[in-house]
């Protein structure tokens, strides 16, 4: 199977954050030494120059835990690097990073704790319904706001503050729709969607337009909720009735674990075509990871690539942390360097007020490029990143490019 051409998408992917317990700081003081893979124009300069505060919110408990977790390690190994090339404009870079369990209304709580910090800027959320709520908050307070990975239209709000690293879930459904149609996939495409989810049902919805454009063959369009997200049973059974060649799971990749169990026990065996929220599914406890062998995904992060930048990245993260990065955590890594160039761009200093820099970082981020872990990134004025994707296939219990 060939990738016939790279696909151009200009995407984010929000996943809103709520807050949690307000004590809880990032997780990781180690010094990554000189690992420095999204590449900068500056070193900053000498740390004098006053403290710079940036916020995180992310689900560092509960079911989304592992993307939390990944953004606030990967954050604060780009901080660490930062400050020991000096800063940003000799600002030393402080990072702390609150719980929302992915709630809403646990983010704002978090966003508020924040502010009492001093937070300057925001990196997050990470999942996109604790985003959308954030981004209410930071609207009326003109803060400068960057999600690594909140993927919803709305993460974004319509007040010119928030910018994301992210694929957008329209433009994952779009991109991905088009891909299986050019590399003909699946002549009877199943569909399993979690319809109380922001980030799955605009995928889905956007997949699902898109498809029909194409003139694929949509064989069965099968929904579950969070109060029903352990038993695909009755979903996959329909879907194998519906003679499905390919299932596209726009999901996140606990319910695709399971998936993948439940369709084996079945005798179900069709390709299986997820997005960003899959990656993760080799890391699930006690999974049998040959179960995912040919599951294909579409992502921005190739954990092992042969970019130098990458390189770097994948071997400090595994260093300090004892495992390998996912691409939340390559998201946010990118996030923090992005706040760099921008800040630096646009002269910021510590003694400015959060709304000060927000009105500065606004015209900064639409001058910068990024040449990041995640590929090379030029934001629009929207808020959104220009970048180019890729899809990866699992093989043999880990991910490798599609040939």
């Amino acid at each position: 199977m060939k990738l016939k051409k790279i696909l151009a998408l200009s995407l984010a992917a929000a996943m809103a954050l709520s807050l949690g317990a307000c004590g809880n700081k990032s997780d990781s003081n180690a010094d990554s030494g000189s690992n420095t893979a999204a590449q900068s124009d500056s070193t900053g300069g000498s740390g004098e120059g006053g403290t710079l505060k940036i916020g995180g919110i992310g689900p560092l408990t509960g079911d989304n835990a592992a993307y939390g977790i990944a953004v606030q390690r990967g954050a604060q190994i780009a901080v660490d690097e930062i400050n020991a090339a000096g800063g940003i404009n000799g600002m030393t870079v402080e990072f702390s990073m609150e719980d929302d369990v992915s709630d809403e209304e646990t983010a704002v709580n978090a966003y508020n704790a924040l502010k009492d910090w001093g937070m300057q800027m925001l990196l997050g959320t990470v999942t996109s319904a604790p985003c959308i709520a954030v981004v209410a908050e930071t609207a009326d307070d003109n803060m400068f706001q960057l999600t690594p990975s909140g993927t919803a239209v709305e993460c974004l709000g319509d007040a010119g503050n928030a910018f994301r690293v992210c694929f957008s879930d329209p433009s994952q459904g779009t991109v991905s729709a088009d891909y299986i149609a050019e590399n003909s996939l699946g002549e009877k495409i199943g569909v399993i969607y979690n319809s109380s989810d922001t980030y799955s049902t605009g995928i889905y919805e956007s997949f699902a337009a898109e498809a029909e454009s194409l003139g694929l063959n949509i064989v069965a369009e099968e929904a579950f909720t969070a109060d029903s997200k352990s038993d695909f049973s009755v979903q996959l059974q329909k879907c194998k009735d519906a003679g499905a060649d390919l299932m596209f799971l726009p999901i996140y990749y606990q319910e695709a674990s399971l998936i993948l169990q439940q369709a084996d026990k079945i005798g179900f065996a069709p390709t299986f075509f997820g997005v960003d929220g899959m990656d993760g599914v080799l890391g699930v406890e006690n999974f049998d990871t040959s179960l995912a062998e040919g599951v294909m995904l579409l992502t921005p992060f190739f954990v092992n690539s042969e970019e130098e930048n990458v390189k770097s990245f994948v071997s400090g993260y595994e260093e300090t942390y004892g495992e390998t990065p996912i691409q939340f955590a390559a998201d946010a890594y990118d996030g923090i360097y992005a706040i760099k160039l921008a800040a630096e761009q646009a002269g910021i200093t510590a003694d400015m007020s959060a709304s000060d820099i927000c009105d500065a970082m606004k015209t900064a981020m639409t001058e910068i490029e990024l040449k990041g872990v995640t590929g090379t990134i030029r934001w629009t004025e929207d808020g959104e990143p220009n970048k180019e994707p890729m899809v990866l296939i699992i093989e043999n219990g880990q991910y490798a490019e599609v040939e």
